[in-house]
């Protein structure tokens, strides 16, 4: 599939890019590109793996020249860079439409120039039914997707997505805050003990761009069907693993920007999904640009169908506490802190 083939990842610095890496640095893929604007990142990187089979371009998706320079003879993309913390995308929301909106589409039209086969958008469940300005520009960022797969039927480009719940222990995310604030000896902070999240590894990120890579055509996006937890569920897991008791917790209350249960397919997008058994597949209505097909002749979907009910972190599968515990101790992270811990002195 990737043989002799050259895979650039955009963002690739971040955690996805390396879970990519350590994948397909195993297979006979021709040529890796990691594209960020992140050159000390790059630098371990570089160091960590040692390989010829990486390139590093030093670019931003915001500046054009530098996506298309380094496109050139590319294959096929994973465009995972972006502005994903909430707060940050709250306070400088434009930063979050240069990068995520503006970003994907230089990224996208700098493929189609250069012929690449196929691109993966990678989006979050964020993006349905946006409350906060990072979930609203990948919302943007999926609709540009869209479009620009409904504008190329001349060509040779593939354009297709995928959507992500919480991607454990990914930078920036709660099981680091977790641990780090055990680790410091702090109290844990909790927004709200029945707040869900779905719970998807890294491993589970890159097998779902795999399908969607697969499987996809344009405009289609593609859901893994992920289980979920409560924060409260979380945290008894983490203290159960560093066998600690009574720990002190304190309940902060849901920040600006959060829900209470995020969601990965609205309802809406329930009525033109299939089920494809792990995963959910999104057809998005690429009808040509008549306008009168929308105007005139209504939606293509089955109206009898618009009611179901949406996919979201608390009507999804529930993890126990074992079982979060046993999903827990498979991240390379999570080995590693506990590791950490338990050689302090005193444990």
């Amino acid at each position: 599939m990737f043989d002799n083939k050259i895979l650039l990842i955009t963002g690739g610095t971040g955690s996805f890019g390396n879970a990519v890496l350590k994948r397909f640095l195993k297979t006979k893929i021709k040529e890796i590109r990691i594209f960020s604007r992140d050159e000390k990142k790059q630098d371990d990187m570089r160091k960590f793996f040692n390989d010829s089979k990486i390139k590093f371009y030093v670019g931003d998706v915001r500046d054009y020249t530098s996506i298309e320079e380094s496109m050139r003879g590319v294959d096929f993309v994973f465009h995972a860079a972006a502005l994903k913390q909430v707060p940050s995308c709250e306070f400088y929301p434009m930063q979050a439409v240069q990068t995520n909106i503006l970003g994907t589409h230089n990224v996208i039209s700098a493929a189609i120039k250069s012929n690449v086969k196929k691109v993966i958008c990678l989006s979050t469940d964020k993006a349905v039914y946006p409350i906060n300005a990072m979930g609203i520009s990948k919302a943007m960022m999926e609709k540009v997707m869209i479009a620009s797969s409904r504008n190329i039927s001349n060509s040779k480009t593939i354009i297709c997505g995928t959507r992500y719940g919480n991607v454990m222990a990914s930078r920036g995310s709660v099981i680091p805050l977790f641990f780090n604030q055990i680790l410091s000896g702090k109290k844990l902070t909790i927004t709200d003990k029945t707040m869900t999240r779905f719970m998807m590894t890294l491993d589970d990120a890159v097998n779902l761009v795999i399908f969607a890579f697969k499987n996809g055509r344009n405009g289609e996006i593609f859901v893994q069907k992920s289980p979920a937890a409560t924060i409260e569920i979380l945290s008894k897991a983490i203290f159960e693993i560093l066998g600690l008791e009574n720990y002190p917790i304190k309940e902060i209350g849901v920040r600006h920007g959060e829900k209470l249960h995020e969601v990965l397919l609205s309802s809406e997008e329930m009525a033109c999904s299939s089920d494809m058994g792990n995963y959910f597949k999104i057809t998005p209505d690429v009808r040509d640009l008549n306008y009168n097909k929308f105007v005139d002749k209504g939606s293509i979907l089955n109206k009898k169908m618009i009611h179901r009910d949406n996919f979201n972190s608390s009507n999804t599968k529930q993890l126990n506490i074992n079982q979060m515990k046993e999903l827990l101790q498979k991240l390379d992270y999570v080995k590693k802190t506990i590791a950490d811990y338990t050689s302090q002195e005193g444990f």
